[in-house]
């Protein structure tokens, strides 16, 4: 029995591919400093983890979930918005429940697509969006994230065959994996763009809550006219450290929001009931949380930039997310770069080749580890001369 054509197709998951070579070194029996992972590294709130321990508890969370989610965490996720970012939803027509919004991602193209159609892609982005590309049997573009435009796309740049023949696109700030941020009048622009040329819009707002110094991040709804052109994808998973409980959800355009429920209605029979109890309390409930998980990963950004420029790696901290995207050394592909950093100082990161074309020359670190853990990555780089002195490294 063979894959079909369509799984064959499916890229390789850089992820897993990346996982595999930092295991096998630590099989070895090697110290090896993780900052390639995108896994948030601290537990739930203990609130969080209660109100599951209660809705469990209760039997009537043991029976199918309705087909769209219970009602209740709809009116959650509109309260949610409305606190957050002033954005008015109504939550029976607009929003629609993910079991994580991988999955909503994922599947988007082939809810509002049909094969043959073309897609725009941010390059360097996050790998999966490739997934949904070849699943739905569609083709895509690319829009390049370059650093001389804030890794924001330039919609002046892309062709006008480019323009014309793409039904949808997908961004995504803060950034994955740059770290970069978009303004208002960015994401007005976009809406300006998208209805002008009859385009839908996604936007993967997974890192919503991590914005640094003083600036929070804006949500594309935000924009007047954005549920006009677009839906807005949010996760559990970063803001409340429940990336392992599988919990997102799709707001906006009720058009779109009704395809993903529809794919869905086909798919799946939403959540476990006790699992969408919990998200309520973590969407309802206390938030200080939030800030508290914000405040410690810009401290560990401080670090990683403090520690980097002692060692005279010229880079530059990031705006939002819980990414940092640093520049490879002259005379190394992102590749070469990496696989130096685990062989030689036992330190893992992302190759920015994996997020894209445009990636290459970069890596992607993640701030998923203590300030004393950064401190000794840098020491162990600091230590292969790469930064003080002219000469390269064998790699």
């Amino acid at each position: 029995m063979e894959l079909s054509k369509k799984l064959q197709n499916l890229p390789t998951q850089f992820f897993a591919s990346l996982v595999q070579k930092v295991n096998a070194a630590i099989a070895e029996g090697r110290d090896i400093i993780n900052l390639g992972q995108g896994n948030p590294d601290q537990p739930t709130p203990e609130h969080i983890v209660r109100a599951l321990q209660t809705a469990a508890a209760d039997t009537q969370t043991h029976k199918y979930s309705p087909f769209r989610g219970l009602p209740e965490f709809k009116e959650a996720i509109a309260d949610f918005y409305k606190r957050e970012y002033d954005v008015d939803l109504n939550p029976h027509t607009e929003v629609a429940i993910l079991g994580g919004a991988k999955i909503g991602l994922v599947e988007f193209p082939m809810a509002i697509l049909n094969p043959g159609d073309y897609v725009l892609l941010p390059d360097p982005g996050y790998p999966d969006y490739l997934s949904g590309v070849v699943l739905g049997d569609v083709h895509y573009d690319t829009m390049p994230l370059l650093e001389e435009n804030s890794f924001l796309p330039d919609y002046n740049s892309l062709s006008e065959e480019v323009i014309e023949r793409a039904k949808l696109m997908y961004l995504n700030y803060p950034n994955n994996p740059t770290g970069a941020t978009a303004d208002l009048a960015f994401f007005n622009e976009t809406v300006q763009f998208a209805k002008e040329n009859n385009i839908s819009v996604v936007h993967d707002f997974a890192y919503g809550a991590f914005g640094f110094d003083g600036e929070k991040p804006v949500s594309f709804l935000q924009a007047e006219g954005a549920k006009d052109v677009g839906v807005e994808f949010y996760t559990l998973s970063k803001t409340y450290n429940m990336a392992g409980w599988r919990i997102g959800f799709a707001v906006g355009n009720e058009t779109m929001i009704e395809a993903i429920n529809l794919i869905q209605d086909h798919l799946f029979v939403s959540l476990f009931p006790a699992l969408q109890h919990a998200a309520i309390e973590a969407l309802n409930g206390d938030q200080t949380c939030v800030e508290e998980q914000r405040e410690l990963y810009e401290r560990r950004r401080n670090v990683l930039i403090k520690e980097a420029k002692r060692i005279r790696w010229d880079v530059k901290a990031p705006k939002g997310s819980f990414f940092a995207w640093l520049k490879v050394p002259d005379g190394f592909t992102s590749e070469q770069f990496a696989d130096l950093l685990l062989d030689k100082a036992n330190v893992a990161v992302a190759a920015g080749n994996g997020f894209g074309k445009y990636g290459e020359g970069y890596i992607r670190i993640g701030l998923l580890v203590s300030e004393d853990r950064f401190k000794e990555a840098m020491s162990r780089i600091e230590k292969l001369g790469i930064f003080n002195t002219n000469e390269v490294p064998m790699k």
